[in-house]
């Protein structure tokens, strides 16, 4: 029923699914340690999470899954048709089982086939380490918007609060594939003024909302940059383009996923669950990202063959800290 929708968002979960769908907004599992979305209707890869077994065998963000393969579980299908909890059943599985996916790669000319050994996964939703001379820019990596990311971001924020050397804060959404709206709307009020615009919600209905900042901005007078890239998706993107809307805050990377509609979950009989695509999100400005994603203001690649991680160097230059 809910697939005649047409709309890949819009999915009934059955109880196995629905708990995956749990766990995932809980941060720990048993998996590949991948997040994965679509591009139209084809089922892609937004992000390898860091040090995951299936970045250590090279999926890259923006990889095509065509097929997915699990001869232990029964599992031999391509991928179209595919809802996205029907993928996350089949890629996720115990500890040391070993899942194979058919990749499409853009500059590729034939599929790339990977073998990928599962293992337990626990990824915080924050993290942050201080760069520079004498700690002076704060780097803050936000990996995605779950049930933990507001806890978290609070031990955060305290401990920047307490470096008095801090001139700049970096904030890296890259590969950060999204989760709560809500969590993107208390982040950003850490930039913003009381009263600004951080999101825009409009209904079906014609019906609109709007998600305003409504308390004391920690951070709203420091100097900040926003690492994306094509990883970045729905409340990382609400993030990056409320702070550039409001306070012209740069982007450094690529550009972003482009998914900009909101789901409601519904819980129904015996664990089972299902998500309506509700609503569509446009950031302060009126931009809806599905019409291309948000492109950065200084756009260019992390080069893979090096050390050096290019745009947060190019992301320190421009806060211009000494």
């Amino acid at each position: 029923m809910v697939s005649a929708i047409g709309d890949p968002y819009t999915v009934f979960l059955p109880p196995s699914e629905n708990k995956i769908v749990q766990e995932d907004l809980q941060g720990a599992f048993e998996g590949v340690g991948i997040q994965i979305g679509f591009k139209g209707t084809q089922l892609a890869v937004i992000a390898p999470l860091p040090g995951s077994p299936a970045e250590l065998v090279g999926v890259r963000e923006g990889d095509y899954i065509i097929a997915i393969v699990d001869l232990q579980k029964g599992i031999d299908r391509g991928t179209n048709g595919i809802s996205l909890p029907e993928a996350v059943q089949a890629i996720r599985g115990p500890s040391g089982s070993t899942v194979t996916l058919t990749l499409l790669r853009e500059g590729e000319t034939e599929p790339i086939e990977v073998d990928i050994v599962r293992k337990s996964i626990d990824v915080p939703s924050v993290t942050h380490k201080f760069e520079g001379v004498d700690g002076r820019v704060a780097y803050v990596k936000v990996l995605k918007f779950s049930g933990e990311t507001l806890s978290e971001w609070e031990a955060v924020v305290l401990d920047i609060l307490k470096n008095p050397n801090v001139e700049g804060i970096i904030i890296d959404v890259r590969n950060n594939p999204g989760g709560f709206l809500q969590g993107a709307v208390d982040l950003a009020s850490d930039f913003l003024e009381a009263g600004d615009v951080v999101v825009k919600e409009e209904n079906a209905d014609g019906s609109s909302e709007e998600f305003k900042v409504e308390k004391f901005g920690r951070f709203r007078n420091q100097n900040i940059v926003i690492l994306v890239n094509g990883g970045s998706a729905s409340a990382s993107e609400i993030f990056a383009g409320a702070l550039r809307d409001n306070k012209k805050i740069p982007l450094v990377g690529k550009t972003t996923f482009g998914k900009g509609t909101i789901q409601e979950p519904q819980q129904v009989d015996n664990g089972a669950g299902l998500h309506i695509t509700i609503a569509r999100w446009l950031t302060p400005s009126g931009i809806w990202v599905n019409d291309g994603g948000l492109v950065p203001d200084y756009e260019l690649d992390d080069n893979p063959d090096t050390e050096e991680d290019e745009q947060l160097q190019e992301a320190i230059r421009l806060l211009n800290v000494q």
